[in-house]
């Protein structure tokens, strides 16, 4: 099998792998160009001097201006973590298309909020604008995964889902670069830091112009007992006529999946996933799995880096502001760029969990070394900015971009992978508000407390990087006991797979199953008709869930 062949489910027509659902895919993951964005601009906005100078940063001392950068950056993260609980009501009541209206509306508020600041009127309108931005994001980091799970074939939902990461390294990319661009071409003046706010504007309102586009998830509109609608959409998704065997099939899994949850939980409202997790330790752990990678993630020091990505290159030794910020666009590009390649050829061949575990033990051993020589070379005060890279201080820099290439494919995006696909449709958006809360609260932690870290923890900050490696090692032995592989598995078969011991075998298990049950399937199809094969498909589904 070469290295892009898709592992099927089922047999499945090519007309199902189209340019729609790229497309819709695309447009929704406009939602994490901005998140992308937000994270990346701010950090080298905080060290522009004419931002610096216009807030008057040199009147802190060293622990107050901490707090401060602490503060704009962290209370983003904050509104992030209500926006993702704010998003699972909007999705349950008004779906998944409005919910990003909302929110796109929400962040963009929020982002023109902040150009109203300047220094008379002090950090107040950016500190209020970062927090409607958090909100708007969090809320769309809550939507999109699981709107582009619902509406992805098995075989490439990884990718599809992959496209939301890449969009967050897209515009991550453009927020590491323009501040180097514009220190280098505008002079450092009010007009100067307000740029970085206003392009921000840029994402949002595409994702709000794209919404109005997007077809509504139509698992979410069978939920709502929207059938024709629903039909009417999947149709139009997959490019398939509704009586095709594929679509009848995929609607089948469905229905079957639905009708079992409503009897389980008595029904499908709003309060039934809560009832159902607490009914239930096998929804309360994957819940807990999680919320869990998003702690592994964020503890791999991604974060500590996106936020304050100048401190973290000062550490190393980088002098200068323009070398700082050329240093931290060369990581906007190796991020963006390891990014594509684990869209297209790793997340749905190697699988998610063969690459989380390869990210780590390589990060890890990155991360030791930088940690190392920094301790042995701590930077010096006073550094003039013409000062070069000693050639230990090159070998630091190689290290850590060979850091970023092996986390970029592995832990910064799998997660929301695993996440978006991993549970039942009654608890699909729980599950993901939950994990999109997670992660916004172990990057407010981490935001928050980094440049305290960078302060206290041994010379020159290098026990933070013994801090990130060893976090890296202990996820390695989570994923392998713990989390097992969802690659090509259906939506609607997760159940199972959570459920199947060893968690290292659970995959080949679960796909030997299904691919058993379609062939029987499509024999009954062609002897007996679909009527009687979908009647005998729910009935299996329900005989399969039960056991």
């Amino acid at each position: 099998m070469g290295l892009l062949t898709l592992v099927e489910d089922r047999p499945t027509p090519k007309a199902v792998y189209n340019w729609r659902v790229y497309a819709c895919a695309a447009v929704a993951s406009f939602a994490s160009c901005m998140i992308g964005y937000d994270s990346a601009f701010i950090g080298t906005t905080l060290a522009l001097p004419s931002f610096t100078k216009e807030f008057d940063f040199a009147s802190y001392d060293k622990t107050d201006l901490a707090t401060v950068k602490a503060n704009i950056v962290s209370v983003y993260q904050a509104g992030a973590f209500f926006g993702s609980f704010f998003a699972f009501v909007s999705a349950f009541y008004l779906g998944r298309k409005k919910s990003l209206i909302i929110f796109s509306l929400v962040f963009t508020l929020g982002a023109g909020l902040m150009l109203g600041a300047t220094g008379a009127r002090g950090l107040g309108l950016i500190l209020a604008g970062r927090v409607l931005a958090g909100i708007g994001v969090g809320g769309a980091s809550m939507v999109v995964p699981i709107y582009i799970a619902e509406i992805a074939p098995p075989a490439v939902r990884g990718r599809l889902v992959g496209i939301y990461e890449l969009g967050w390294q897209i515009g991550g990319l453009v927020g590491f670069w323009i501040n180097y661009g514009i220190s280098q071409t505008l002079p450092s003046n009010h007009a100067q830091w307000l740029i970085p706010f206003a392009v921000q504007l840029i994402p949002g309102g595409l994702l709000f112009i794209g919404a109005f586009w997007i077809k509504e998830s139509p698992r979410w509109l069978l939920s709502k007992n929207r059938r024709a609608e629903a039909l009417k959409n999947l149709s139009w998704i997959r490019k398939l006529d509704a009586d095709d065997i594929y679509m009848v099939e995929e609607v089948a899994y469905m229905d079957a999946a639905l009708e079992e949850q409503a009897t389980k939980l008595g029904g499908l409202g709003f309060w039934q996933p809560f009832r159902h997790v607490a009914r239930s330790p096998r929804i309360q752990w994957r819940l807990l799995l999680g919320c869990l990678l998003f702690m592994w993630q964020n503890g791999s020091g991604i974060n500590a880096i996106n936020y304050y990505s100048p401190t973290v290159f000062k550490s190393i030794g980088v002098s200068g502001t323009s070398t700082g910020f050329l240093s931290t666009g060369l990581f906007g590009v190796v991020k963006t760029v390891f990014t594509v390649i684990w869209l297209l050829f790793l997340i749905d061949k190697l699988g998610r969990r063969n690459l989380l575990m390869l990210g780590a033990a390589g990060g890890s051993v990155c991360m030791w070394i930088i940690g190392g020589y920094i301790l042995h070379n701590p930077v010096k005060a006073n550094v003039p900015a013409d000062t070069k890279l000693s050639g230990g201080g090159i070998a630091a820099m190689f290290f850590f971009y060979l850091w970023t290439a092996f986390y970029t494919p592995s832990w910064n995006g799998t997660p929301w992978v695993i996440n978006s696909e991993m549970f039942d449709i009654t608890t699909r958006g729980l599950g993901q508000a939950s994990a999109a809360a997670s992660n916004w609260f172990w990057n407010f932690i981490i935001s928050r407390f980094t440049p305290q870290m960078f302060n206290t923890m041994g010379p020159s900050g290098c026990g933070v990087y013994f801090f990130f490696a060893s976090m890296m090692i202990c996820s390695i032995f989570f994923v392998w006991f713990l989390v097992p592989e969802t690659k090509s598995i259906a939506l609607e078969s997760m159940d199972r797979l959570f459920a199947t011991k060893p968690v290292w075998r659970a995959n080949a298990i679960i796909m030997a199953e299904d691919q058993a049950r379609d062939r029987e399937f499509r024999e009954d199809a062609e002897g007996a008709g679909l009527s009687v094969a979908k009647e005998k498909l729910e009935h299996m589904e329900t005989v399969t869930e039960k056991a």
